[in-house]
């Protein structure tokens, strides 16, 4: 106690001073209390609190920092003026002309075409090899999960989905030509000699009609 007594009889009150703080009315930090008068008129005087995140700025600086960390934003998709704050949210999950893609063909297309173009693409089927049936791909995970050949462990894979090749037939053959009868084979040589002789008479007339 004796000790205690005489430790702070032999304190600095100017020490003491130095340590004391006070709040400043304007940005509400500690300040060494025999500095506060000057600078809650400096603070107030330079300084000013936003309204949208309470932090204290440099009142020339105020329109800047409004515009960088306030201001909203044009969304350059879908046209919308969206609030600072919730832009990124915004970009990523509520734009209705962000860019995503199809569950089941991984097309990518604006948000807002997304539910109609799953509800066709959907429906298309594809061939299970499974059990031999064609599935709307709207179905395949519960498909995959209760085909009875696959229950059953006849199939190797649960998860091939191939469309069958269309069957690929070979031309028809081509026919040889008909072998010539005998009576059709004189009636070509007299067809052919009937008319060469008629060509040689030809000519023969027009030599005779040009002299």
């Amino acid at each position: 106690m004796a000790a205690a007594a005489a430790a702070d009889a032999g304190s600095d009150p100017s020490a003491d001073a130095l340590a004391a703080t006070s709040t400043c009315p304007h940005c509400q930090r500690e300040i060494p209390s025999s500095n506060i008068d000057l600078h809650s008129v400096h603070c107030a005087r330079n300084l000013q609190k936003c309204d949208h995140c309470g932090e204290m700025v440099a009142r020339k600086l105020m329109d800047e920092h409004y515009d960088e960390s306030h201001a909203p934003v044009n969304c350059t998709l879908c046209k919308e003026i969206v609030s600072r704050e919730i832009f990124d949210l915004h970009k990523s999950e509520r734009c209705p002309q962000r860019i995503v893609a199809c569950e089941y063909c991984e097309f990518e297309l604006p948000a807002i075409e997304l539910h109609e173009h799953q509800d066709v693409c959907g429906n298309r089927t594809e061939f299970c090899q499974m059990c031999k049936k064609y599935i709307r791909l709207r179905e395949w995970t519960g498909h995959e999960i209760q085909c009875p050949a696959i229950a059953n462990g006849s199939a190797q894979s649960s998860s091939a989905r191939i469309i069958p090749e269309r069957e690929v037939r070979p031309p028809p053959p081509v026919r040889p030509p008909r072998p010539m009868h005998g009576a059709q084979h004189r009636r070509l040589l007299v067809t052919i000699a009937v008319t060469g002789i008629a060509v040689m008479i030809g000519s023969i007339l027009f030599q005779r009609e040009e002299f």
